[in-house]
């Protein structure tokens, strides 16, 4: 996720809640093949703490991906990752990568081929969606199948879609790409994404339709403790939203992360950001501050603090 999976929030949450893996946010190989190669290494940076840690990458041309899996595995990266997935107009129309390469297979084959002939003996993923503007795994499927990346991770929504409709869990869906994947006798693990909230969420699903994995992307904003199944937020009820309470197994089995715990781990991930990012504005920082806040917004003056803290310009300003 870009702007948002950087090393700052990383190490965040390699410190309070680690995954089996980590992915970087998606850097351009056309951006780290060109002069402008030195300002983008800052999102390839990592911390061992991270480990194993997977470097992500975008664009649409089989060259440069062979340069950046070489880069990425200089760089001591565990795993190279491509995006065929993102459906931002920029990525997609722009510069005919990310979901784009749903509608080109062709060239898709031949960035895989690349990518993994730059890596050597580090294991390539891929992650795309179900589709562009139509459900079409009979056609996408046996293109990626054919050329044998390590792991298929499959955002279950069309290009098309984007996030406006609930992620595709059903039987003719994520239940057929999994036989598809299965049936072709390919060492290939299939990784399922969408919509899902949380680790246990993620482990019903997994069993369910048989997946060898789940990513879970957006439910990490703010929740550097998404991983730690024995945290979870301090229930506070917020007017107009119909957030439920902790069950009575929540209640005896997890350590809840108070409000004062949440404000401190907003100040350190602010602090890693200046520590760490320092090629990056500041205000890049401050789309993670609404998110730390959220589930406390019921409290009174928290929507205050929020405002206050999105006028800052820097670390001390957020730390007063």
């Amino acid at each position: 996720m870009a702007n948002v999976t950087d090393v700052a929030f990383r190490r965040m949450i390699a410190k309070y809640g680690k995954p089996h893996v980590i992915w970087t946010e998606f850097v351009s190989t056309e951006g780290l093949c060109s002069s402008g190669r030195d300002k983008l290494m800052i999102d390839l940076k990592y911390h061992e703490t991270e480990r194993p840690v997977v470097a992500q990458f975008f664009g649409d041309d089989p060259k440069k991906f062979y340069e950046c899996a070489v880069l990425a595995r200089e760089l001591g990266f565990d795993g190279i990752d491509i995006n065929m997935g993102c459906p931002d107009k920029a990525i997609v129309t722009r510069q005919d990568s990310g979901a784009a390469l749903i509608r080109n297979p062709a060239l898709a084959q031949a960035i895989i081929r690349a990518t993994k002939e730059g890596a050597g003996h580090i294991p390539v993923s891929v992650k795309t969606r179900i589709g562009f503007d139509k459900v079409e795994l009979d056609e996408w499927l046996p293109k990626l199948r054919g050329v044998e990346p390590a792991v298929i991770t499959l955002h279950l929504r069309t290009k098309k879609e984007m996030s406006a409709v609930p992620a595709h869990w059903e039987e003719d869906i994520v239940g057929r790409a999994v036989k598809m994947v299965r049936d072709s006798g390919k060492d290939i693990l299939i990784v399922g994404n969408g919509d899902v909230v949380s680790v246990q969420d993620a482990r019903e699903k997994a069993l369910r339709w048989g997946l060898d994995g789940i990513m879970l992307g957006r439910a990490i904003f703010g929740n550097p403790w998404l991983f730690n199944e024995t945290r979870m937020p301090e229930y506070i009820p917020i007017q107009g939203m119909n957030i439920p309470p902790p069950t009575q197994h929540e209640m005896e089995t997890k350590i809840f992360i108070s409000p004062q715990e949440r404000l401190g781990a907003l100040v350190e991930h602010s602090m890693l950001f200046v520590e760490l990012m320092t090629e990056k504005h500041f205000g890049t920082m401050k789309k993670h501050f609404k998110s730390y806040l959220f589930p406390i917004m019921g409290m009174g003056g928290v929507k205050d603090l929020r405002l206050r803290l999105m006028d800052t310009n820097d670390i001390h300003e957020v730390k007063q």
